[in-house]
């Protein structure tokens, strides 16, 4: 699987399994669950994780740039304008020209406004970012962002930390066969077999935070995620055999005695 990359925009993902940076206990924790993960590809709240200025403490000391790729992200946003504004902060501040773009229509449940994200999705991909949209599982809105230029789409699998799993894989897997670009599950994770599905249904990756910084051993659970994703990828490429409702021998009985 070592050559089984993913690319978007041009770019390179070594891993397909993303990770984020919050709730850790400290940088150190967090440094060492992201090692652990083997990702190459973090995601930062520029709006509540320090990456800009650097003479203060900064994440950035823990987790180098020149070792992993930055996502910076949109999250605690609930405007387009507030939106915009921590994009092209991280952009300003040389950190990438990605973003996950987060604008969230929901205090409570931290539904996506979907409105809102290709209203602001439309203006930075004019702008010349390269926008990976957090949105639901509607397929129909996907589509839309990527008849505006996103060249991905993170849908979610359930609501953000709430650790339920994929509740929706119909329209997950609708999803997948609408747009031909890569899916990236994000949000709804909770533990490794949670991921292993995602892959199995056909994502090209999964991005998770919740589900590894809320764990009882942080770290442990990282590794766990890591394997996940390999054997739900490896999985899918392999092929799965149909289901049946009636059993079929697994030794061929034709011909013996």
């Amino acid at each position: 699987m070592s050559d089984d990359r993913l690319t978007i925009a041009g770019i390179d993902f070594r891993s397909r399994l993303w990770v984020g940076t919050g709730k850790y206990k400290d940088f150190i924790e967090t440094q060492k669950a992201i090692e652990a993960s083997g990702a190459d590809v973090v995601t930062v709240a520029v709006r509540r994780v320090n990456i800009t200025d650097r003479k203060s403490e900064n994440l950035l000391d823990y987790i180098s740039p020149k070792t992993y790729k930055i996502l910076p992200n949109t999250a605690g946003c609930y405007n387009v304008e507030d939106a915009l504004r921590y994009a092209r902060l991280a952009r300003a501040a040389g950190i990438s020209d990605m973003v996950k773009l987060e604008v969230i229509g929901d205090e409570k449940t931290l539904f996506p406004d979907t409105a809102g994200l290709i209203e602001a999705a439309k203006i930075l991909v004019k702008e010349g970012f390269i926008v990976f949209p957090y949105t639901n599982d509607d397929p129909i809105v996907a589509k839309r962002l990527v008849d505006i230029g996103c060249q991905v789409v993170m849908p979610l699998a359930a609501p953000i930390g709430s650790g339920l799993g994929i509740r929706n894989p119909y329209n997950l897997k609708i999803l997948m066969e609408a747009v031909n670009v890569p899916v990236i599950v994000d949000a709804g994770v909770g533990t490794a077999s949670d991921a292993a599905l995602a892959m199995e249904y056909g994502a090209d990756a999964v991005l998770m935070n919740t589900a590894i910084a809320g764990a009882k051993e942080p770290i442990l659970m990282a590794e766990a995620m890591k394997y996940a994703v390999w054997a739900g990828r490896m999985a899918y490429k392999a092929g799965r055999i149909p289901r049946k409702l009636y059993a079929t021998a697994s030794s061929p009985i034709e011909g013996m005695l």
